[in-house]
């Protein structure tokens, strides 16, 4: 490789955290250490920035993470860094350390804070898709996806197992405020009577002849997966509207939350994350900036930072063919 275009950079772990992080960190840290550039790590995200918590960090400050759940260096919304004064603040900074480009881990907001901050001060940064919602555009995969996936699925599992030994129904809310990834694959994966996410107009009456149809096949128990960003009703109003339906149900809902986010990372996650951030680090000493590392078709791919929050990944159309044919 032709000598890099950068000599010290700094990693932060920004938003919502997701299984993986840790494990993009070290890939970050190492890579950086093995082509001889210095690297730092920021606390908190942005708030780091701004406030000068800088950690210089070489390979043994990432040892035994590529397992651990959450982010070491912390993570934050930051309200400061959305202010013109909180983002020269975070530039001094980057200057009083000799920080030429940043690789900034995190979602939407992580990459919308990190494209301003390079249009407003030329500093190089490259985007991680770090989130469990995997909504981002340009990568098949976010990092934690598929973590939060199989423990949505498998909490759903173990809920079934309390459905069908007393005969119930549960709704089961599954993260997703604007996305259904989660919801139509955990559902697909679990056998889900329905699924009910935001990017298909969903009714009512259709969830209601669906247990109708249930009864006819001889179900005695079902579940219907819901994305928490459903925009039909709320978890618990749906569950209210059918028990007036069917009074007779036994409706009980569970609601799985932040257990989705922890948890040690998935292989698939942990060697997403090692190739996004050996990645980002590659991309930035080639000279890429205001752009996001991804994976398609498993290439290392580049995309705009303005292209990646702008679009979304779509959800697969014939999924949720498949998920109805099979819920018979």
């Amino acid at each position: 490789m032709k000598e890099s275009a950068v000599k010290k950079i700094a990693v932060l772990t920004s938003g919502g955290d997701s299984p993986g992080m840790n494990a993009a960190l070290r890939a970050v840290v190492r890579t950086a250490n093995y082509y001889n550039i210095e690297c730092y790590g920021v606390r908190e995200g942005y708030n780091g920035l701004i406030h000068d918590d800088f950690l210089k960090m070489g390979p043994r400050s990432v040892k035994n993470i590529i397992n651990q759940g959450g982010t070491i260096l912390k993570s934050a919304r930051s309200m400061e860094f959305k202010t013109k004064e909180g983002r020269q603040k975070a530039y001094d900074n980057c200057v009083k350390h000799g920080v030429d480009a940043l690789v900034c881990i995190g979602g939407d907001g992580t990459f919308t804070g990190a494209k301003i901050f390079n249009e407003e001060f030329g500093i190089r940064v490259i985007g991680v898709p770090g989130t469990i919602d995997n909504d981002i555009f340009g990568t098949d995969n976010t990092i934690g996806y598929d973590t939060a996936l199989n423990t949505a699925m498998e909490a759903i599992d173990k809920i079934r197992d309390t459905a069908t030994s007393h005969n119930r129904v549960f709704f089961v809310e599954v993260m997703g405020r604007d996305a259904g990834f989660i919801a139509l694959n955990s559902g697909l994966a679990a056998g889900a009577l329905d699924i009910l996410i935001p990017e298909r107009k969903d009714s009512i009456d259709e969830l209601f002849a669906n247990f109708r149809n249930a009864e006819k096949t001889g179900k005695s128990s079902s579940i219907v997966v819901v994305a928490e960003g459903e925009k039909l009703a709320n978890i618990y109003e749906l569950a209210e509207k059918t028990k007036a339906e069917f009074p007779d149900y036994d409706i009980r809902v569970a609601i799985l939350g932040h257990i989705q986010r922890g948890g040690s990372p998935s292989c698939a996650d942990r060697v997403l994350a090692s190739r996004l951030g050996y990645g980002a680090v590659t991309g930035l000493m080639e000279g890429q900036t205001n752009v996001m590392a991804g994976m398609r078709s498993n290439d290392l791919v580049y995309t705009p930072i303005e292209e990646a929050i702008k679009k979304h990944n779509e959800i697969n159309k014939d999924l949720l063919l498949i998920s109805e044919i099979l819920a018979i």
